[in-house]
């Protein structure tokens, strides 16, 4: 397993804990800069796997207006992507996680695990990213209760059905969750929901989603939407991912008029210059 000793271990940013409501709070969306270092994400798989491409990446994103950077070490694409072990997965990251969260943003570590979280949250990130919204790893609650960090909590599902309510799987999902945390003891001022466009839904689930996002506002927490280059966005313009970028940002400012707090994106300069405009517009309405 990967160890980092005190004395060469880099200081752990700062949390900003008191921050992060205060943070999500302004006029229009946190945008979530995608760093996926991985050689199978659906979209942009091995671009930057080599540390160097990583770094190279991650200053790009800050300078284009990334309010956090999430770095990915392991692919949770529903299909074709390969399960990691925690070694492997921290192998990827010890390399660049230090220097990222050097950037002076913070930096949200995307793992199911809780040992990487832990290690992560040591070594720089200061926010987790749990595509299994608590539920799928134990220890995860503990662990966010214990370290006191923000919390994305994803609606994730083994597989797509569309015979059912996705609306209302999605509802009792995050409730489930939302008791976990309260269990463990995890401040609902520092959890965001992500009702996980792409993940254990059909393609009209997903569109059906993002057209009722306003209807999880009765949970009172903020809300993040990751619908960037998503496969839905290829069943109504026929696209491949990198072609998806028109699609990615129609969905992110109807997600932000409907109430999201956080976009997730690959492509950062042009969702924060869109979202910027669409606020100054609404604004007047």
């Amino acid at each position: 397993m990967i160890a980092t000793s005190p004395e060469t271990a880099p200081a752990a940013a700062s949390a900003d804990h008191r921050s992060w409501p205060e943070r999500l709070s302004r006029p229009y969306p946190l945008v979530m800069g995608v760093l996926n270092v991985t050689p199978d994400s659906f979209s942009d798989g091995g671009h930057f796997l080599a540390p160097a491409d990583a770094l190279t990446q991650a200053k790009r994103i800050a300078a284009e207006g990334a309010d956090i950077i999430d770095i990915g070490a392991e692919s949770t694409r529903p299909y074709g992507s390969q399960p990691i072990s925690a070694d492997e997965e921290m192998r990827r990251l010890q390399p660049i996680l230090g220097q990222v969260a050097a950037l002076g943003i913070p930096v949200s570590i995307d793992s199911m695990k809780p040992v990487v979280v832990a290690w992560a949250l040591d070594n720089g990130a200061t926010v987790a990213n749990d595509v299994w919204g608590l539920q799928r790893e134990p220890g995860m609650a503990k662990l966010i209760a214990e370290r006191r960090c923000p919390v994305v909590i994803m609606h994730n599902r083994d597989g797509a059905d569309g015979d059912i309510d996705i609306m209302g799987d999605v509802a009792e999902f995050f409730s489930r969750s939302l008791q976990i945390a309260s269990q463990a003891g995890i401040s609902s001022e520092f959890i965001a929901l992500d009702p996980g466009i792409g993940f254990g839904k059909t393609q009209e689930q997903s569109i059906t989603v993002l057209a009722r996002l306003n209807e999880f506002e009765t949970f009172g927490l903020p809300l993040l939407v990751g619908a960037s280059r998503k496969r839905f966005i290829a069943t109504i313009s026929p696209s491949e991912p990198d072609q998806r970028l028109g699609g990615s940002i129609a969905a992110h400012l109807i997600a932000a008029k409907a109430g999201a707090r956080i976009v997730r994106t690959h492509d950062v300069w042009e969702t924060v210059q869109a979202l910027r405009v669409a606020t100054a517009i609404w604004d007047r309405e």
